[in-house]
């Protein structure tokens, strides 16, 4: 499994634009479409919700790749 951490600058950021952030896709339209594939999860819960917050301390996982979101 590849980890990834993501220092977060700010309250949250929307799920499909993390996506785009780190790399797993080109565009935050394309992230949508990962999230509404039901690839995504959000600390072990399937997440559908294409701009839910995600906020530090979370766990994002796609596929075999884990986004750890960590404060700035």
């Amino acid at each position: 499994m590849e980890r990834v951490r993501f220092g977060l600058d700010g309250d949250y950021v929307e799920l499909n634009q993390l996506l785009k952030l780190v790399g797993l896709c080109g565009s935050g339209g394309i992230g949508k479409q990962i999230v509404a594939s039901g690839e995504v999860s959000v600390d072990g819960v399937q997440e559908l919700r294409k701009t839910a917050k995600i906020r530090a301390g979370q766990v994002v996982r796609v596929g075999d790749v884990e986004i750890r979101v960590d404060p700035a």
